[in-house]
């Protein structure tokens, strides 16, 4: 049959998507990009904050209407949304023929067919969940997966699930307790896709400091590092999703002299105020948070800095939104996203009274990324005449002659990036990596001229 699937939410969604395509690929389907044609369509879904939630149910209301339409004969819903609000899916959306909770990746191949077959044997662990028991299937080297990121990078992720508590969020009770992969399985898995022509490796789970620690192995993730370094074939290994309280000195080491592991710290740190922290059930504090900063500055020469944090969660005050900017402007970081806070059923902070405005929420994100963005264009304009290493990712958007391309201090889709101009496109591949001088910045974005034309 022909499937086609829609995959929403981060990246490590995304591997999961992945993962359902190549079991779907090795059963014999076919799979299509267009939904009008498909015989089964899959949505897997994210249902983190609100506004996930509903792009979610959207997407699935819209495709359903292709099985009055089109092709298709099954409506299968995965992921979060369908972990989290499983009988609600079947009950007020009639168009779904199977829903699949995190924990059930590999039945997809049974949920393409007549029902949701037994499992097959994939090495990861993969039992059916019985009902309200947690998560815990998680993918290995040997599981079929099919890319759906340019050829050039991959993620990988080297664990699953969450045991923090963080008021906001409802993470652990989708994904299930943490549980880091065998660091054989993923150098193996590392080895496989340099093989197929990766470049650029992202290592990804909810916490990915704590890597191994939950197996005993302290230490875990700087020698995973180390190994990985040394795979044939990579350019770049690049960490995302960093906790606080988790970051040895042993990772930053490995950080600082593997040549192929980026000077890059994906760190949410969600605020800066003490009490909206203990409000939020973060375990560290401004004052932790400024020694940490400066010791990984200090143990990673270069090393580039990105954070997200959270305005609107309740009780925050326009005093904790001055210690949020100050803390900004003292750390000049790199990358920053804000987000407004999402009053999540389930989560421990639903029993707060969600007191801040929906305007009020906008308006405080809009003063932190106003500073942020003022920040950066200082530093970009200090980085013209300068020259850097760029990959290619592809044409840019606005113009065919113009080449998108990223240093090692941005990642792909969440950061800004570099254009590269006055060049001939047909001389660079995806995923080329070229010398590039920088002559202009424009926003959060560089724009650059090949090195050897200047």
């Amino acid at each position: 049959m022909k499937i086609g699937l829609v995959s929403l939410g981060c990246p490590k969604n995304l591997v999961d998507s992945e993962v359902m395509l190549g079991l779907a690929q090795q059963a014999g389907h076919e799979l299509t990009s267009d939904a009008a044609g498909a015989d089964v369509l899959v949505v897997n879904t994210c249902a983190f904050i609100d506004s996930a939630k509903q792009e979610s149910i959207d997407t699935i209301l819209e495709l359903a209407q292709h099985k009055k339409t089109g092709a298709c004969r099954r409506l299968v819903v995965t992921g979060c949304l369908a972990e989290r609000y499983r009988d609600e899916l079947k009950r007020e959306i009639p168009e779904i023929d199977a829903v699949l909770g995190t924990g059930e990746v590999p039945n997809i191949v049974g949920a393409i067919g007549n029902g949701v077959a037994p499992l097959q044997f994939f090495r990861g662990e993969s039992r059916i969940p019985s009902p309200n028991s947690l998560p815990t299937y998680i993918y290995d080297a040997e599981t079929p997966r099919l890319l759906a990121t340019p050829k050039h990078y991959a993620y990988v992720k080297i664990a699953e699930g969450c045991d923090y508590k963080c008021a906001f969020c409802i993470i652990p009770k989708l994904r299930g307790h943490y549980r880091s992969r065998p660091a054989e399985s993923i150098v193996r898995e590392a080895r496989a896709l340099a093989a197929r022509g990766v470049k650029e490796l992202l290592l990804i789970s909810q916490d990915t400091t704590f890597y191994g620690v939950d197996r005993g192995e302290r230490g875990a993730l700087a020698r995973l590092l180390r190994e990985l370094d040394a795979v044939d074939g990579l350019e770049w290994i690049r960490l995302l999703y960093l906790y606080p309280t988790t970051i040895d000195d042993a990772t930053l080491a490995a950080m600082a002299e593997c040549d192929k592991v980026c000077k890059y710290i994906d760190l949410p740190l969600q605020h800066a105020s003490n009490p909206v922290l203990k409000r939020m059930k973060r375990p560290g504090t401004r004052q932790t948070y400024d020694t940490l900063l400066t010791r990984v500055r200090g143990r990673v020469p270069g090393v580039a800095l990105r954070t997200t944090f959270i305005v609107g969660f309740p009780g925050e005050t326009e005093k904790d939104v001055e210690e949020l900017c100050g803390f900004v402007a003292d750390h000049d970081f790199d990358h920053v996203g804000v987000f407004t806070y999402s009053h999540e059923e389930g989560t421990s902070a639903h029993a707060l009274s969600d007191d801040v405005s929906a305007a009020t929420k906008t308006g405080r994100r809009g003063r932190v990324m106003g500073l942020q963005k003022r920040l950066v264009q200082s530093r970009l304009r200090q980085q013209v005449g300068q020259r850097g290493r760029i990959v290619i990712d592809g044409p840019s958007a606005d113009h065919d002659l113009v080449l998108r391309g990223r240093l090692s201090t941005q990642a792909p889709d969440i950061d800004a990036g570099v254009y590269l101009t006055n060049c001939d496109p047909s001389q660079y591949r995806l995923g080329d990596f070229a010398e590039v001088q920088f002559v202009a910045a424009r926003g959060y974005d560089l724009i650059a001229q090949p090195a050897d034309m200047l």
